[in-house]
């Protein structure tokens, strides 16, 4: 025993060794792994820190009157080993403003005059704000003492915006609906690689948030019901017995509860008959809180056993107009997307208490709510729906930098919602989706901004962000399970979502675990992919009778480690196919030389590489003479 740790021990020496010295790794991040926050072994490092906030927000909303007021108090934690002079907090909102810079235009509908703070203060000290000045998605607030490590500052900021009449990833759904995002001021995540994230929210690349713990307190007219991110605290001083005895009943339902229908609101009669009410909500360790309120969309519950060890069950809502049919099915969908998730791929019980699917316009996601839009293909809605709800993993349960990284969020939902369309449409159906909607406007696009390699930062593309963050990386990680096997990519990919759930892992952190936790160094596949220009081209060079069966020789123009079938079709008629993993090309990227056994006359050879389409699918096929 002594002797096998001992050689078990040498073993991962050696290949933490192997995986430093194979892949680029940035100046900044070696930093990191210099000063121990991360470790070669894809695990948190034993000086890993990240900072915390706690956050009581109120707010007001009073449809049709666009105007939104909040209060919020924020303690917030520095653990880092840094003393802070300063706080960057995120005005996420100010993308509305006049003048904002952004990816793409902005009607008139869009445009607001952002947050617009009334009051700051910090440890009980006022601070001047100019708004004026403020209006970019980054503010730098000077502290009027500096922040010790270990120490906490808190603030108290009063702050009104007005509701977008344009709804994008949030605003007025229609005048008296609201989905109400990014609406609260807070800090920015401050890391142990790149220190304050300052990047500017440009509408088009996502989020990075630390994990904070919330309380939220929304306040509406009588007849408006309230959806949002947590757990709602006071359902019995908000609702009338009846629904309140339904939502209780979807709780422990495997079957569709309507706990508000359009009759039902037509009475008016569903929340407590006060001028105004409050809905509290509370969450904790998650990072991001989102508000949905209507005053007449229906309500459906029911719920899905997410953790069979416990029994523990998610809560599945959906809130949406009547006239959607494909939101009726929402939550019966939904409850399978909780369920097959957990229970398959990634394998993970759903971790929060409840899903929200509430009807906009944005088709995206938030911790434990998700803003869809209507489809009359009510198959294509539940598709659309499964990928949102697949980013639980992705940034929610992996609080991974969004806004730097896409890929290692998107790419995995987007991996999520082929695997989970297979078992819900078929193979075959759920691959041609795939196809078409994640790799063609790829892989027939020969931009220099699409082949750029997956690991430049998302914040850096204009040209190529969809597919670098989509489409390529997803290919990636089921080129990987292929090689792998199931089981042991799995067992890896287990290995990095322990090492980094509630945590803000970075891709060397993917790559370490995953080369870890399969027991293999994989840095020339994580090379390959993520850090070349490549895409996929094969050539069938030739075909050449070899004893006991043929020879073909394969040049790989485009450079990715794909699998692909060889297909033989014989003299007799049949045909044989032949499975390649990317193992093949391990030893050399650019020719493969394959022997398939065959006692059989060849008539014609085919590469087929199912998903992974071929940029130039003319030199795929051999033909005998």
């Amino acid at each position: 025993m002594y002797r096998s740790i001992i050689f078990s021990a040498f073993i991962c020496l050696v290949l933490t060794q192997a995986q430093a010295q194979d892949l680029y790794m940035p100046r900044d991040i070696q930093q990191a792994y210099k000063k121990g926050t991360r470790a070669m072994d894809g695990r948190p490092g034993k000086n890993y820190w990240e900072n915390h906030g706690r956050y009581n927000i109120s707010i007001t909303a009073m449809p049709p009157d666009r105007a939104v007021k909040g209060t919020e108090q924020i303690t917030y934690f520095n653990n880092s080993p840094d003393t802070l002079k300063r706080l960057n907090m995120k005005l996420i909102l100010n993308i509305h403003r006049p003048g904002a810079a952004r990816f793409g235009g902005a009607s008139d509908d869009y445009l607001t005059q952002g947050v617009q703070i009334d009051k700051f203060i910090v440890n009980g000290t006022a601070k001047d704000w100019d708004n004026n000045a403020a209006s970019g998605t980054n503010k730098m607030v000077k502290l009027p003492t500096p922040l010790l490590p270990h120490d906490s500052v808190k603030m108290d900021i009063t702050w009104h915006f007005d509701v977008s009449k344009e709804s994008g990833r949030e605003g007025m759904i229609d005048p008296t609906t609201f989905y109400i995002a990014y609406f609260y001021p807070r800090v920015s995540v401050y890391d142990d690689y790149n220190g304050w994230d300052t990047l500017a929210f440009l509408d088009a690349q996502e989020f990075y948030n630390d994990f904070n713990d919330y309380t939220l307190n929304v306040t509406v007219p009588k007849n408006y019901i309230v959806w949002a991110t947590g757990t709602l605290q006071n359902p019995k001083q908000v609702l009338q017995p009846e629904y309140l005895k339904r939502l209780e009943r979807s709780m422990t339902s495997d079957s569709t509860i309507h706990i508000a229908t359009v009759e039902d609101l037509a009475k008016k009669q569903i929340t407590a008959q006060n001028d105004v009410n409050t809905w509290a909500w509370k969450a904790s360790n998650v990072s991001d809180m989102a508000v949905g309120l209507s005053d007449h969309y229906d309500w459906d519950a029911a719920s899905a056993i997410v953790d069979d060890a416990t029994q523990r069950r998610a809560s599945m809502q959906s809130a949406f107009q009547d006239t959607a049919k494909d939101f009726h099915n929402a939550v019966r969908a939904g409850c399978h997307s909780l369920s097959w998730l957990s229970h398959n791929w990634p394998g993970v019980p759903y971790p929060f208490p409840k899903m929200t699917s509430f009807q906009g316009f944005a088709d995206m996601e938030y911790p434990m709510m998700v803003n869809d839009s209507h489809n009359d293909d009510i198959s294509f809605s539940q598709f659309v729906q499964d990928h949102e709800i697949a980013h639980t993993y992705f940034p929610f349960y992996m609080g991974v930098n969004e806004s730097r990284y896409a890929f290692m969020d998107e790419g995995w939902a987007t991996t999520f919602e082929l695997l989970i369309g297979t078992a819900e449409v078929g193979k075959e159906k759920a691959e041609k989706l795939y196809k078409s909607f994640r790799v063609a406007d790829w892989i027939n696009d020969k931009s220099t901004g699409e082949d750029l390699p997956i690991i430049t930062p998302s914040s850096e593309l204009r040209e190529g962000y969809g597919n670098n963050s989509y489409g390529k990386p997803s290919l990636s990680y089921f080129a990987l399970k292929d090689m792998l096997g199931d089981e042991m990519f799995k067992k890896a990919l287990h290995t990095y979502m322990d090492n980094w759930n509630g945590k803000h892992p970075i891709p060397w952190d993917y790559f370490n675990s995953m080369n870890s936790g399969s027991g293999q160094n994989l840095s020339w596949f994580f090379n390959n992919w993520f850090f070349t220009n490549n895409y996929i081209d094969l050539d069938l060079q030739k075909v050449a009778k070899a004893d006991g069966g043929y020879r073909l020789s394969i040049a790989n123009i485009g450079g990715f480690a794909i699998p692909f079938d060889v297909i033989l079709t014989y003299a007799d008629g049949t045909t044989e196919s032949f499975h390649q993993t990317p193992a093949v090309w391990k030893m050399d990227q650019k020719q493969v030389n394959i022997f398939v056994r065959s006692g059989k006359e060849v008539k014609s050879a085919l590469l087929d590489g199912g998903i992974f389409m071929d940029a130039d699918e003319s030199n795929n096929k051999w033909t005998a003479q």
